[in-house]
């Protein structure tokens, strides 16, 4: 008997990157465990992940590739060989090309890996190769991070661990105790230091139960609160003037813009009395050690970047750059990249292999249904990995029309049939992170962290790198940066400025680039055209940031559906514990021991429809509904619905409708992200099936 023991990382999009000890015997993946010598982390890992093991050895997962031969949709397929499914997708792709011409051809894929070379790997030059059409924006921290590098020329913040020096932390629509667990314990030590905790959620999550404040605004207004606590910190003079003069730009302008801003004009719009948001502003404007933590929840509406723009300002008004404990911990991901890491530097191979490839016609990539169902020159040939996308895209009902297009051949890289993998064409099985190399940038803490795989994967699963050096090799393309090596493309990416045998070693680095004194801005040093903070948008005005941000109410987003009747507003709130996103709720293990799919509603707003506790009910807009039973709830406010987000399809009580089927899939502001959250619904007492 065997026994091998290895360091790796978890891939997850979440900003923890835990570090593990994997253990194989005999080749066949036995236990996970946290890595107690991994400075984040320490030895734990999130529910979902302790279970990993399971999900890897897991009866359904895909270990062969298969070839549709039912209906679209229908998850009726045949195993096949790889060559003949390479074969099969060359075939289409090359009838595609030579049809309708390069760009009828679209790679998708998210961030179900944030693996340095398995979220795309080579994937970039590939498709250069092949003239096809391109994806940018992103559903989740695009937006955050382009309103933040408004102010400061990129999405860099205050390392989130500097709260343990914090008299005040405020987390802005992050749910820390769920989706951040591993910063949670210094927030505890810093609050029972005395520090106090300021919740700011339309919804009372866990996270909030354990804070010493809680704000509940309406969603969406999150703009209006936070120009009038601008307002309040400049009226009354509570801002760092030496600071602003060194270290900003366009004070004055700001000052006169929101001079009208004042909490008595914000309070109606947030839903909030004036003299709370009063009182924040003066906690902000006289604790100096006040610490800002945003993550994505609150970028998921129209003026989402526009949230972080004005949350990036307040730490320049204060001064609280000059502090530990002060500042704005938002993602400290991209600090790998200023040094330690060329996030793109595979990527950057399609220059060098595809030269004339020129601009091609790009989609976003929350757009998928738009794209697949409008667009005026279709795109004809699909090829998907790392995401769910008709789980966790918006108007996923759009999309599912899309994907069940006959004219549409669509190819997919996955480890389970999920909801999405059921309408290709061709699947190639994906293998599990405990079966592959890989080095994994951290965007919630300093460390990059190594993965050593624990076993080949099982069946005939490839990792992403190698399913592009096949298809590399079956399109006939020999180019010698389509078939790098994984430890060539590692190399490639961080070679030049981080000890690889060390990392290998120790299972983790940290980053060089960050300052030593924890104070990235103390004495400015901002990356915008100016080198200063820019309170007015000077260096992105180009691209579309309005020169100062500006308050548009969240329901001017949905158009008439407030006058069509439409007068709740919905969140889809990441709630359950062992789910990660869409990942591991389609096993037992996971969604057997969590709540099901569930309207939750205050009571006021139920008692007004005629429903109690436990009845069906019917949630609806124009883009769909789900019927699903009633729960009161004392966490949200009047006006707001919740529905949980991450569950399959079925959890829903439907064959092909999810919570995503109502929700916006509108562009924010600026930035290219998704406005979820300024979805309008409407409630009321079930008397139709279960969804349409």
């Amino acid at each position: 008997m065997t026994t091998i023991e290895v360091l790796g990382t978890c891939h997850h999009d979440c900003p923890d990157s835990c570090g593990w000890v994997a253990t194989a015997v005999d080749g066949v993946l036995t236990t996970l465990r946290g890595n107690p010598n991994h400075p984040y982390s320490q030895g734990e890992l999130c529910p979902k992940v302790s279970k990993f093991v399971g999900r890897v050895n897991h009866e359904d997962r895909l270990l062969h590739p298969l070839i549709r031969t039912g209906a679209k949709g229908s998850g009726e397929f045949r195993q096949a060989t790889w060559d003949e499914a390479l074969d099969r997708v060359v075939a289409e792709f090359t009838r595609i090309k030579e049809t309708h011409g390069g760009e009828a051809l679209l790679p998708w894929w998210s961030a179900g890996t944030q693996g340095l070379i398995q979220n795309q790997g080579t994937a970039k030059a590939l498709f250069a190769l092949l003239g096809s059409a391109t994806q940018h924006g992103s559903v989740c921290g695009v937006a955050a991070g382009y309103g933040m590098a408004s102010v400061y020329g990129d999405g860099l913040g205050t390392d989130p661990l500097q709260c343990e020096h914090s008299d005040h932390i405020i987390l802005w629509g992050t749910n820390t105790r769920l989706t951040n667990r591993h910063l949670w314990p210094v927030i505890q030590d810093a609050q029972r230091r005395g520090a106090k905790v300021t919740v700011i959620d339309p919804i009372r999550t866990i996270t909030a139960d354990k804070a010493d404040a809680v704000i509940q605004p309406l969603p969406g207004t999150d703009v209006a609160l936070l120009l009038a606590i601008i307002n309040v910190l400049i009226v009354e003079d509570l801002v760092d003037h030496q600071y602003i003069e060194a270290h900003s730009i366009g004070y004055d302008e700001l000052a006169s813009h929101v001079s009208d801003k004042t909490p008595e004009w914000a309070a109606p719009k947030c839903g909030l009395d004036a003299e709370v948001i009063t009182e924040l502003a003066r906690s902000i404007g006289t604790v100096p050690k006040t610490m800002l933590r945003g993550l994505i929840g609150a970028e998921h509406h129209y003026a989402g970047p526009t949230i972080f723009r004005l949350m990036a300002m307040i730490p320049v008004l204060t001064g609280s750059h000059k502090v530990l404990g002060g500042g704005f911990a938002r993602s400290v991901g991209s600090w790998a990249e200023r040094n330690d890491v060329d996030i793109d530097a595979v990527g950057a191979l399609a220059t060098q292999v595809a030269p004339d490839a020129g601009e091609r016609r790009s989609f976003r990539q929350p757009d998928l249904g738009v794209t697949l169902t409008e667009t005026e020159d279709p795109i004809h040939g699909l090829f998907m990995w790392n995401g769910n996308p008709v789980l966790s895209m918006p108007n996923s009902a759009m999309l599912r029309r899309g994907l069940a297009r006959d004219d549409l051949f669509t190819v997919v890289s996955e480890q389970f049939l999920t909801d999405t993998a059921v309408y290709a064409d061709v699947i190639f099985p994906a293998a599990m992170e405990t079966e592959m190399v890989d080095v994994m940038p951290s965007w919630g803490h300093l460390w990059l962290g190594w993965n050593e795989p624990a076993t080949e994967p099982l069946g005939e699963a490839v990792a992403n790198t190698e399913l592009f050096r096949r298809l590399a090799t079956a399109f006939g393309f020999d180019q010698p940066e389509l078939h790098l090596s994984d430890e060539a493309q590692i190399e490639l990416a961080v070679g030049d400025h981080v000890d690889v045998v060390q990392m290998r070693r120790d299972g983790f680095v940290r980053v060089t680039d960050y300052p030593v004194d924890h104070l990235p801005y103390s004495e400015g040093g901002f990356h915008t055209q100016s080198g200063k903070a820019e309170l007015v948008a000077e260096s992105f005005a180009s691209v579309g940031v309005p020169r100062l941000p500006q308050w548009i109410a969240p329901d001017a987003v949905e158009g008439a559906q407030r006058a069509d009747g439409y007068s709740l507003y919905l969140q889809t709130p990441k709630k359950a514990t062992r789910f990660l996103n869409t990942s591991y709720s389609g096993l037992s293990a996971h969604a057997d021991r969590e709540t099901p799919p569930h309207i939750e509603m205050d009571i006021s707003d139920a008692q007004e429809r005629g429903l109690a506790d436990g009845d069906s009910a019917k949630i609806f807009n124009d883009r769909g509904f789900l019927v699903l039973p009633v729960a009161i709830s004392d966490r949200l406010r009047p006006g707001v619905v919740s529905v949980p987000w991450g569950y399959i399809d079925s959890a829903y009580g439907t064959e092909d409708g999810s919570i995503n089927d109502l929700t916006n899939a509108a562009t924010t502001e600026f930035g290219n992200g998704s406005c979820y959250g300024d979805t309008l619904v409407e409630v009321e007492a079930a008397t139709t099936p279960s969804h349409s």
